[in-house]
């Protein structure tokens, strides 16, 4: 049995897409920063019949995170799927011009040493098991950047640099990357941006294995 992280675990588009994988037999791991909200959704989706256990991390300090990935191929399962999905914090999304050097630190944390250590830490698993997925989960300025949100504008630039790269890199290993932009917010009911939906299209970037970025819906 192998196992998909979820980093940045909630109750929204991580909930959905544990189901949906564990459906098809994966177990998952469920990584939050605050492990009583993790333990209680890996509860909640374990009493749907998902193999689901909670973890907690913080994904801006890459030690810890990389410890966490650990500890769960340990006591889990080998890492088939990662994704990676924090949501950003408010004080990310500054305008451009109220944007300091300090402000930086957390966007560029979160996006790009947390993936970055992320993927260093399972690689060498999917690798042994010849094939792996690494999903990242970004908003709309993953891929145009916005004068409004300039802190995750910058950062996720740099992840989709380190993705796309990646994506090139170990696709002879048999090791899928690939990144879904959600413009705008998560809306329970929305024909392409419900969790449910949002899920389906994450299993099916999973198993299609084709291309790179992939659009929730297209920006405006």
């Amino acid at each position: 049995m192998t196992t998909i992280a979820i980093i940045g675990a909630g109750r929204g588009l991580g909930a959905a897409t544990a189901r949906r994988f564990g459906a098809e037999g994966l177990d998952v791991a469920l990584v939050s920063r605050n492990l009583d909200r993790a333990r209680g959704l890996a509860a909640d989706l374990a009493a749907e019949g998902v193999s689901a256990h909670g973890f907690a991390t913080d994904a801006r300090d890459p030690a810890a995170l990389a410890r966490t990935l650990e500890e769960i191929t340990e006591t889990v399962g080998p890492i088939e799927v990662l994704q990676y999905s924090p949501l950003p914090q408010k004080d990310f999304l500054r305008p451009v011009l109220e944007t300091t050097a300090a402000d930086l630190v957390g966007p560029v944390e979160t996006s790009i040493y947390g993936p970055v250590a992320a993927v260093h830490q399972v690689l060498p698993g999917m690798r042994h098991l010849g094939r792996g997925t690494v999903l990242f989960v970004n908003g709309g300025s993953g891929a145009r950047p916005s004068s409004r949100v300039a802190g995750t504008s910058i950062a996720f630039a740099g992840l989709g640099a380190f993705a796309t790269m990646l994506h090139d890199e170990v696709a002879a290993d048999g090791v899928h990357v690939a990144q879904l932009i959600i413009p705008g917010a998560i809306e329970p009911g929305h024909p392409r941006k419900d969790p449910a939906v949002l899920a389906e299209t994450l299993w099916s970037m999973h198993t299609g294995r084709d291309g790179f970025r992939v659009f929730a819906e297209p920006l405006d």
